[in-house]
């Protein structure tokens, strides 16, 4: 009777590790499933928000190129309003003076020639700076306007990508659901 409860006990420990080691290591498969779906659930959405990011850094640049292209429509208008005062100021300067150039006496016509090339020489200096300024104001419209288009076609990107993350973050989430419960 001594060995049956000798083999008697063995075959209960026997019968209980084959019973609650594939228990365990069932308990342990299942665990290590929800720990990978947990890892490309929380990659998915690093995903999500890194594409969101990108979209929020295309609006900042469509933003910029909208600001640089109202800053030189205005610096355009101002250049506009000072050609014209320069204009109208010459005209008013060169009037009188070319009158004196016609003079009849040697003295005044040659005062007049000397005021003349000085009119001549203070209008181009102040065109100049006006086509300085013109130009300067034509280079950040021109530097607006491809920074919208860049910005537009980044944002299209990202909203792209970020349509394909927020899908794929969708299906992790919910295999994890589904494993889960």
């Amino acid at each position: 009777m001594r060995i049956f409860l000798k083999y008697n006990a063995l075959f209960v420990s026997i019968l209980l590790q084959m019973i609650l080691v594939p228990a365990a290591a069932q308990t342990d498969r299942k665990a290590a499933e929800l720990k990978s779906l947990e890892a490309a659930v929380a990659a998915a959405r690093a995903r999500v928000a890194m594409n969101e990011k990108r979209v929020a850094d295309a609006d900042s640049i469509i933003n910029a190129g909208k600001r640089m292209l109202d800053e030189s429509k205005a610096e355009l208008k101002a250049v506009d309003s000072d050609s014209g005062k320069l204009e109208k100021k010459y005209a008013s300067q060169r009037k009188p003076v070319s009158r004196l150039v016609n003079s009849k006496e040697r003295a005044e016509a040659n005062k007049g020639k000397a005021d003349l090339r000085a009119i001549d020489a203070q209008y181009k200096t102040d065109n100049r700076a006006l086509e300085t300024r013109l130009r300067e104001a034509v280079r950040k419209q021109t530097t607006g306007i491809t920074n919208i288009q860049k910005g537009k076609t980044a944002r299209k990107n990202a909203m792209e990508a970020l349509k394909v993350s927020n899908s794929a973050l969708k299906t992790a989430q919910d295999k994890y659901d589904a494993a889960a419960f």
